[in-house]
């Protein structure tokens, strides 16, 4: 048994010794993949399996929703990239405030129970859990002695003397600074986002585009960026625009990623676009109207043409 399990019981499937690697992972940033990379290299060596254990949602957005933070990666998008580093098997765990009610003791005793056996758990060096964060390392340590598995807590990454962590790589791309988040990230940072219906305005204007939905993720600054896309499997190239449209709607209103991919003309909603910002072409403006507004997304896309054409 592989790929995604929802319970703790479900570790029982899994052929032991069982590696686990535990966190929110949100971003999937040089710091996550060193705790996820451990587990799996201790698993390899061992002729165990490596498991990710994360929570859906954000426990910051069931524990202080008014303070939790956008997302760098949906649940969805995090699973991909986990895949991606040849972890076959994932569970994840549904976090509500029952959940979060949960001794720590109480959580690691049955993590400890299911798995047949469980010789590894990795965590962050600074990683807490568990009602009032009582759970830390220490109390891995100990539980672990009495109980037959090893606690690892891995070393913060380091670069230019600075931490990597999702709080950084967040301010980073909300100030629009894709390499400095290429950096700590490992990789492009990119929006995985649902395509759903629109007020199909763009098609009228004769560039027909896809409207993100994207999950709480940590948008870039407003404005048009040429980009490239993934959509299954298959590379494109566009332009997209984030805000508020503010020449067809009132300012204020509801942020949107609203792509436009050249010769493309496919219904594809409710599939998963994957978006890679290449340049930031210009601010979002508002327009006289509707011919002024076509008008500069005819500039817009020559302009993108040229520049991914390079």
């Amino acid at each position: 048994m592989s790929g995604i399990l929802h319970s703790i019981s479900d570790l029982s499937a899994l052929p032991g010794p069982i590696f686990l690697s535990i966190g929110v992972f949100d971003g999937v940033h040089l710091g996550h993949r060193a705790v996820i990379e451990r587990a799996l290299g201790d698993a390899r060596l061992a002729g165990g399996t490596a498991v990710v254990l994360t929570f859906d949602p954000h426990p910051m957005r069931v524990l202080q929703p008014q303070q939790a933070p956008r997302l760098l990666t949906s649940t969805p998008h995090k699973l991909q990239l986990i895949r991606e580093l040849g972890v076959g098997a994932l569970l994840v765990l549904r976090f509500d405030l029952e959940f979060a009610s949960t001794p720590p003791e109480e959580f690691i005793h049955a993590l400890h129970r299911a798995c047949k056996p469980l010789r590894e758990i990795c965590v962050g060096h600074q990683w807490s859990f568990g009602r009032n964060r009582a759970g830390n390392l220490e109390m891995l340590r100990r539980i672990g002695d009495a109980s037959g598995f090893d606690e690892v807590g891995v070393p913060a990454v380091e670069i230019d003397g600075r931490i990597v962590s999702s709080t950084l790589i967040r301010g980073a791309v909300q100030a629009g600074d894709f390499e400095t988040a290429r950096r700590f990230l490992g990789r492009e940072y990119t929006i995985l986002g649902t395509v759903v219906e629109g007020d199909h305005l763009g098609r009228k204007l004769g560039f027909p585009t896809a409207n993100l939905s994207a999950h709480n993720e940590q948008f870039p600054p407003d404005g048009v960026y040429a980009v490239e896309a993934i959509h299954r499997e298959r590379r494109h190239k566009g332009v997209v625009n984030i805000g508020v449209r503010p020449t067809v709607h009132d300012p204020g209103g509801e942020r949107i990623l609203e792509l436009h991919l050249f010769d493309f003309d496919s219904s594809i909603y409710g599939d998963d676009i994957e978006v890679f910002f290449r340049e930031y072409l210009r601010p979002e403006k508002k327009f006289a109207g509707l011919d002024e507004l076509r008008a500069q997304i005819e500039r817009d896309a020559r302009e993108a043409r040229a520049i991914l054409k390079t």
